[in-house]
């Protein structure tokens, strides 16, 4: 005596008689798209279209799209699980040669290293990088000091002299 075939068994049976084309279409059914959108997206003709949905319709046992959709949906849901995609599992790693002695580069690169000494003061020292660091530190004498306050000042008055000679330029060029 044969057992009867359970609803698994022709869930089943159902999906591996679906082809690639039939999920194709059915895919794009169950996202809502009319025969004509599925021909666009697709490239095919719309009769095409309706000729794979025919022949897929009787394979899930639906009466209509509708039903068609839902019974997709449901059997997409459970056998068209992909667990790992072999494409995107990265190759192990190898070991790349190297120059260093014995493989080890603790003799070349020391942790104490710095990237340049140019700008640092102290490690980690946020005012390494500010300019005035090193125009305006408490170390310079009173007259580094003078010296700076005056060229800034004298900067400051060459900027107000150019000021004025293009505000006087152009009253003239509007009042001419």
């Amino acid at each position: 005596m044969m057992p009867t075939p359970t609803q698994e068994d022709e869930d089943l049976a159902r999906w591996s008689r679906l082809t690639a084309r039939h999920r194709e279409v059915l895919d794009l059914l169950v996202d809502r798209k009319t025969s004509k959108e599925i021909a666009r997206i697709l490239n095919l003709s719309k009769p095409a279209i309706d000729q794979r949905f025919a022949t897929a319709r009787p394979i899930l046992g639906a009466a209509n799209r509708n039903e068609a959709a839902i019974i997709y949906a449901r059997l997409r849901k459970k056998y068209d699980r992909v667990i790992y995609d072999p494409v995107q599992v990265p190759p192990p790693p190898t070991l790349m040669p190297s120059n260093f002695p014995d493989g080890d580069p603790t003799p070349v690169l020391k942790p104490t290293d710095k990237l340049s000494t140019s700008f640092s003061i102290e490690s980690g020292s946020r005012e390494s990088f500010l300019p005035s660091r090193y125009g305006w530190g408490h170390k310079n004498s009173i007259q580094a000091r003078v010296v700076i306050m005056v060229g800034i000042l004298v900067a400051l008055v060459i900027v107000a002299f150019l000021g004025l000679g293009i505000a006087e330029s152009l009253t003239r060029l509007v009042s001419n």
